[in-house]
């Protein structure tokens, strides 16, 4: 791939954001380029959020509680089908672009934006960098897979969380200089922000205890789509966890099908819907929690850290890291399936886990170190 270095500033790069997982990954890039800056470093940002994910509860509050900076840009696209969110992101993108062009486009995670973003910043020789590059989970049906692919197959360089999306990517024929092992961002967060985690408002109200609870999330299709499957599986996971509080914060494509279900009368008794929680909260549950059922890619990496037990009700994972090393545990789509793990979990059985290789909170200073090697370092050099 070629990029015309003359045709943009060589300092700015663009980190894109556009859904709640983004937000963690690209914290401590930016916490770690503002130093640099500090200590006289010659790379800037512009930070563009694509509106992708427009409710506050699902983007807003994260920017406030993790110290992200205001965006220079909103793209605002809010809703659609995935075409649409696409088509609207590459368009305003560009349109940004043929304005004021950047050095470089720093996409992070699987997100529509992520694919969206890259394409449109290839097609104007901009070079694309993909913070999580090499993630696959080999199921083509989910929309991740999909714009994991389509980003990494324009992307120059990886920055990479394991040893696993390494070897994925040099299966696909990328060289090494171009790939870097530098660890997990979203780790980064977790581990920068463990202390001042709090409780949610309800947390008396429920009558949470440490080590007392569940807490589950679901909005996978397979999982919340079809209205028996999902009341299946909610009887499944409150029979499993033998009548424990089970916090259930509720994805608003989790929310859609609930509403159908007569008002959630299908929800059985220990299962308590909440709002999306703000990051804070949402992990000072996942920390003091007996165990996490979930759907979602990022809660296993952060169960993984905090040696929380973790259930996947997936058929595969992008990050099987957590399952080889950590505590997470690949269940499967098929409610029969929890209730026969989880009894390993009240009979004090389950594995104790470890934390991935570069998994310490330094992967942002990696990050903003490799880009000054491949940009400044570039540009001194030529």
């Amino acid at each position: 791939m070629t990029t015309d270095k003359n045709a943009h500033s060589p300092t700015l790069i663009d980190i894109i954001a556009g859904a709640r997982p983004n937000f963690m990954k690209i914290a401590p890039i930016i916490r770690a380029m503002r130093a640099r800056t500090a200590e006289g470093g010659s790379l800037r940002y512009r930070l563009v959020h694509t509106g992708q994910h427009y409710d506050a509860r699902m983007s807003g509050d994260f920017f406030e509680q993790l110290g992200i900076p205001a965006p220079d840009v909103n793209l605002e696209v809010g809703s659609g089908t995935q075409a649409e969110q696409t088509a609207a992101i590459m368009v305003r993108y560009e349109k940004l672009l043929l304005e004021k062009p950047s050095a470089l486009c720093l996409v992070v995670g699987d997100v529509t934006s992520t694919m969206a973003c890259a394409i449109a910043a290839q097609k104007l020789r901009i070079p694309v960098a993909h913070v999580e590059g090499g993630i696959r989970s080999g199921d083509w049906s989910m929309p991740e897979e999909i714009n994991r692919m389509a980003t990494d197959a324009i992307t120059n360089w990886f920055f990479t969380t394991s040893e696993v999306a390494n070897e994925n990517l040099r299966r696909a024929g990328v060289s090494d200089e171009r790939i870097f092992f530098v660890g997990n961002t979203m780790i980064d967060t977790l581990l920068a922000n463990m202390d001042r985690l709090r409780p949610p408002s309800f947390r008396d109200e429920l009558g949470l205890e440490p080590g007392r609870y569940f807490v589950t999330t679901l909005h996978r299709p397979a999982n919340v789509d079809s209205q028996d499957g999902f009341v299946r599986m909610l009887a499944a996971i409150a029979e499993a966890t033998r009548g424990m509080p089970v916090v259930f914060p509720v994805h608003p494509r989790t929310a859609k099908t609930l509403r159908e279900l007569d008002g959630g009368s299908a929800v059985p008794p220990s299962l308590h819907l909440v709002d999306p929680q703000p990051y804070l909260e949402f992990n000072w549950l996942v920390k003091h929690a007996f165990g996490v059922i979930t759907d979602s890619g990022g809660i296993t990496e952060e169960t993984t850290v905090m040696g929380v037990p973790c259930v996947t009700l997936r058929d595969s994972t992008e990050r099987p890291e957590t399952i080889t090393l950590g505590t997470n545990e690949l269940v499967g789509t098929d409610p029969a399936r929890i209730a026969p793990v989880l009894d390993r979990l009240f009979d004090g059985q389950w594995k104790k886990g470890a934390v991935p290789p570069l998994w310490d909170g330094r992967t942002g200073e990696r990050i903003v170190a490799a880009l000054e090697g491949l940009l400044v370092g570039s540009r001194s050099n030529g």
